[in-house]
């Protein structure tokens, strides 16, 4: 049976990321009165559900109402439900909210194909249009927050070193 999560009005949608640089769980939150729900992810996906808000937020009239710095924080304790797969998000114009469908990730047989047996999580969350800009800024520090980028290659650094491509 699979794990659904519906969030008519979430109260907060934010990332973070635990551990060190080169080596962090990057995890999505929603939030809604005593509900909450955390799912695994990529760095590359926050960074790609940022730039597709981004997209559906310059057609819409301008932001003024924010969360608070707070909000964006992940609230403890954190157990995450599952690794996320695919991202849809869209505008419902009827509500004024972003709508966002995060699924988990599927397994797949060893013809590449995904496993049928396998009945995937889902977590469906509408936000407004100020917390969709508050998960940007947020997302934007949350990614840039890893190791440095090598000026020669682009590579991140280690905090061991780096194997540069570009020098002998």
């Amino acid at each position: 049976m699979s794990i659904f999560y519906d969030f008519d009005k979430a109260s907060a949608f934010t990332t973070g990321a635990l551990g060190v640089p080169g080596e962090r769980i990057f995890l999505l939150q929603v939030r809604a009165d005593s509900r909450r729900v955390t799912l695994k992810c990529e760095k590359q996906q926050i960074a790609a559900i940022s730039q597709y808000l981004r997209q559906l937020l310059a057609d819409a009239p301008d932001v003024e109402d924010r969360p608070l710095d707070d909000a964006m924080q992940l609230a403890s304790p954190i157990e995450v439900e599952f690794v996320l797969g695919t991202v849809g998000l869209a505008y419902d114009q009827r509500s004024d909210r972003l709508v966002l469908q995060l699924d988990e990730i599927s397994p797949t047989t060893e013809d590449g194909e995904p496993d049928p047996e396998f009945d995937a999580g889902r977590v469906r969350a509408f936000i407004t249009r100020g917390q969709a800009a508050a998960f940007c800024e947020h997302a934007d520090d949350v990614v840039a927050a890893g190791r440095p980028l090598c000026v020669f290659c682009g590579l991140p650094i280690n905090t061991d070193g780096h194997m540069c491509p570009r020098m002998n």
